[in-house]
């Protein structure tokens, strides 16, 4: 028996060779970013499973960009967080030092990289979110779109020029990740549960410092092919003595 064979489009195997790679292949740009969410959660803390519904939720809201990062401090419960990364531990204690805290706790949510609440309240979560577009929205805008194998970033200016202060610095970040994860736990408190992440954190690249005016940031594309990574997103932050502040905008990358 003879089978006919099939002519595939051009434009079709391009389609699936992108949707393979899962690092944007054309230069489409993603919906604005109007606030940050940076949940800090780890698969051997008993407590975080309700945080991860929270997390999948958000993610389909528009306009969100809700980030999952796995912390290790747990990992002496008896279970290896196999997502925990010590670069992600190390941001939420700086978090905390930024607040005057002593203490770090799981789940953790940060709002535009200020206000925290427990990652599992969904109301006041939600408060936070409320209060941040009203109070303190993104101020800057900031794109994202691949071109030619590379990664664009544009950045706008500052609304209301300022002098830095000393010792501060806003920075631009390429933060590759995993965009959707499900673990089942086989050690430790959580034995037989299974932690299910989106938008999980594998890095974070700096890309320049911006001045407040309107610049350009390009990397390759293959600098967010980082092993476990499959997307990436952008984030501008203010950082004051080498801690995270106030996130001043961010972009999602292709699929995101």
């Amino acid at each position: 028996m003879r089978h006919a064979r099939a002519r595939i489009p051009l434009s079709a195997c391009r389609a699936v060779a992108c949707a393979l790679a899962g690092l944007g292949c054309v230069p489409a740009r993603a919906e604005p970013v109007a606030a940050v969410v940076e949940m800090f959660t780890a698969q051997g803390c008993a407590a975080c499973r309700t945080a991860d519904p929270v997390m999948r939720d958000l993610a389909r809201k528009p306009g969100i960009l809700a980030l999952t990062l796995p912390v290790t401090y747990w990992d002496y419960l008896g279970w290896h967080d196999t997502l925990g990364l010590r670069a992600l531990t190390e941001r939420q204690r700086a978090y905390a030092r930024a607040r005057g805290a002593r203490q770090v706790m799981t789940p953790q949510a940060v709002v535009d990289g200020g206000q925290t609440t427990i990652g599992s309240n969904r109301p006041a979560l939600e408060r936070l979110l409320q209060e941040a577009s009203r109070t303190a929205p993104l101020s800057v805008p900031v794109s994202a779109e691949v071109q030619d194998s590379r990664i664009v970033v544009e950045v706008g200016a500052r609304p209301s020029p300022k002098e830095p202060k000393p010792d501060t610095r806003d920075e631009v970040w390429l933060v590759p990740l995993l965009k959707a994860r499900d673990t089942t736990i086989e050690t430790g408190e959580n034995r037989g549960r299974v932690a299910s992440y989106v938008n999980v954190v594998r890095g974070l690249q700096r890309l320049g410092t911006w001045t407040g005016q309107p610049a350009r940031f390009e990397v390759p594309l293959s600098a967010a092919a980082i092993p476990g990574a499959d997307g990436w997103v952008v984030l501008l932050q203010h950082s004051r003595e080498g801690r995270p502040g106030r996130i001043l905008g961010a972009a999602k990358g292709p699929g995101l």
